[in-house]
């Protein structure tokens, strides 16, 4: 599914399952993530928190893959992504018994 976000750009709904946050801070976290849907570019913003009504309005600024910094994510890959903005707080690890987190948005097309 796409959608139109401006005169000439494109953006496609993308979805990032929170597995654990390594460390946060009040305006950026690092996030073992495991992508639902993609791919997922740098620069994606997420403002949607499943499951829950808090506001959010991060970005993501980094993505590592085993080791080495990609500049998207396909669906199916895990990676530790850099998310800066509002509503890190609100980041939280995914636990068995009460399911997962995730965080939904948009990617800017390459």
């Amino acid at each position: 599914m796409r959608e139109i976000s401006g005169p000439g750009s494109c953006r496609s709904n993308v979805e990032l399952q929170i597995v654990r946050v390594i460390v946060a801070s009040l305006e950026q976290a690092t996030v073992h993530v495991r992508c639902l849907r993609g791919p997922v570019r740098r620069g994606a913003r997420f403002n949607r928190l499943g499951g829950s009504a808090q506001a959010i309005d991060l970005t993501l600024t980094q993505a590592v893959v085993y080791g080495h910094r990609v500049a998207e994510l396909d669906t199916g890959l895990t990676a530790f992504v850099t998310l800066r903005g509002e509503g890190v707080q609100h980041l939280e690890s995914g636990v068995l018994a009460s399911g997962s987190q995730a965080v939904e948005g948009a990617s800017p097309f390459a």
